[in-house]
């Protein structure tokens, strides 16, 4: 029998606004999200354009994952990036979960997510100071693309990731 996967991604219910408001709060999260009033979740969660997601560690909850179409807005960062191809975001809301391999490890598996319904390439947009975002995003397989830059979302380094060639 396979190994069951390190990382559950299950979709955000409104049960899960509580929660979610919590990580916000958290310095590690409020330093590069901004208070929880800033992007409310319960905003996103109306979205239809992103997927929202709980990322769960042995049945844990302990962090937050979203995925979109850079397509879907107008003059995005992405927009570069071929049809198909997803932009996220992330982060660990539980202070205990950092500094474990955890980061680059959930991020890694919901590329594979990604790619395997596929998306072509993905584009994330850490802010350029945020050094653990970053490492987090190259370990799992992101290359930096830009130079730092402004974004209607705040200042922001582009960083890529490219589905693997198929062999044959």
């Amino acid at each position: 029998m396979a190994d069951a996967p390190l990382y559950h991604f299950r979709p955000v219910a409104e049960a899960d606004l509580p929660l979610l408001a919590r990580w916000r709060a958290e310095p590690q999260v409020a330093s590069w999200w901004g208070p929880p009033e800033v992007e409310a979740v319960a905003d996103a969660l109306a979205d239809p354009r992103i997927a929202m997601w709980i990322v769960e560690h042995q049945g844990r909850p302990f962090a937050y994952a979203q995925d979109y179409a850079p397509h879907d807005w107008d003059d995005h960062p992405f927009g570069h990036l071929p049809a198909g191809a997803r932009g996220i975001d992330h982060y660990i809301g539980e202070p205990d979960m950092l500094d474990r391999g955890h980061g680059s490890a959930f991020i890694r598996a919901h590329c594979a997510r990604l790619f395997a319904a596929g998306a072509p390439a993905i584009g994330t947009d850490p802010h350029p100071d945020n050094a653990r975002a970053i490492r987090a995003c190259e370990k799992a397989g992101f290359r930096i693309a830009s130079a730092p830059l402004d974004t209607r979302w705040g200042r922001a380094v582009l960083m890529e990731n490219w589905r693997p060639a198929r062999p044959g």
